[in-house]
């Protein structure tokens, strides 16, 4: 059994907090310069060098890269020979969020409320998923989420005899339909299997996967990169303006699903699709 005290959660939580909100992180910024390079719209291209200029100005002046700094999503794998001290897991966590939120100066997107709408100031709550996993460590996935991707982001529950081309169609719509609002180019998370939420968790997920890894699922795989070329003909292109750099990555993970559904989630992040993480 290891001991793990939570204020060294705290700790990591607030860095990843202010780090991923200010500079990209190494997948992406490799996607970025490798799309500056193959966009092959002149204006997409002068779209894409003008993103890339306020990623170097948000890095070099510690500027958050994008206004809205996100609702802080975090993913925490838990060792099972892992023993906390010094206080409350979930209390630690919040807290790490609240001081990077507050000492990053990061703008608090938080309402304590869905409908009442009062802030809370300090971006707490974040949402937590907790997961056991073997061994004695701890590993901690903090990803900032933006609302005008997050906000077109869908969960399709189809029926089994739509089957994988049914699969395709939801991708697709959920693109078109996110168009320029979701900050192109951006990384698509998608989700299939499991129930209703489990899909949306396994799209959310599968966005914080480095996007130069394709899943070692071979069918899985191969639809990756069908996605990837397909969506990048819609033509949307960088900032909405056209071009053949639409998205960046297609990401899926799949799960066990029951005898009668097929449960699809697309969850749409902008081109900086933030991400940090650390090991305990």
């Amino acid at each position: 059994m290891r001991t793990v005290l939570v204020n060294e959660v705290t700790k990591r939580i607030r860095e990843m907090c202010i780090e991923a909100n200010h500079f990209l992180a190494p997948d992406m910024d490799r996607a970025m310069k490798d799309a500056v390079q193959s966009e092959r719209s002149d204006l997409g291209k002068r779209i894409l060098c003008q993103l890339q200029e306020n990623l170097k100005i948000a890095r070099e002046d510690m500027i958050p890269v994008c206004q809205d700094t996100g609702m802080a999503v975090i993913f925490a794998e838990i060792g099972q020979e892992v023993h906390f001290e010094g206080g409350n897991l979930e209390d630690a966590i919040q807290e790490g969020v609240r001081q990077g939120y507050t000492d990053g100066y990061l703008r608090k997107s938080v309402v304590k409320d869905p409908l009442i709408r009062e802030n809370t100031k300090d971006n707490t709550p974040a949402v937590i998923y907790y997961e056991i996993v073997p061994g004695d460590e701890v590993k901690l996935t903090v990803a900032p989420k933006g609302f005008g991707s997050e906000n077109m982001s869908r969960v399709f529950m189809l029926k089994p005899a739509d089957g994988i081309e049914g699969v395709k169609d939801a991708v697709l719509t959920a693109v078109k339909d996110a168009g320029p609002n979701a900050c192109p180019p951006m990384v698509v998370g998608v989700g299939i299997g499991g129930t209703f939420e489990k899909c949306a968790l396994l799209a959310k997920k599968a966005l914080t996967r480095p996007v130069n890894i394709r899943s070692r699922i071979p069918y899985v795989k191969e639809l990756e990169e069908e996605l990837y070329e397909k969506l990048n003909r819609l033509g949307i292109g960088p900032g909405g303006l056209g071009g053949s750099t639409t998205v960046l990555a297609v990401n899926i993970n799949t799960y066990p699903t029951h005898i009668a559904g097929l449960p699809v989630a697309v969850n749409i992040c902008c081109h900086v699709n933030r991400h940090a993480e650390r090991v305990i």
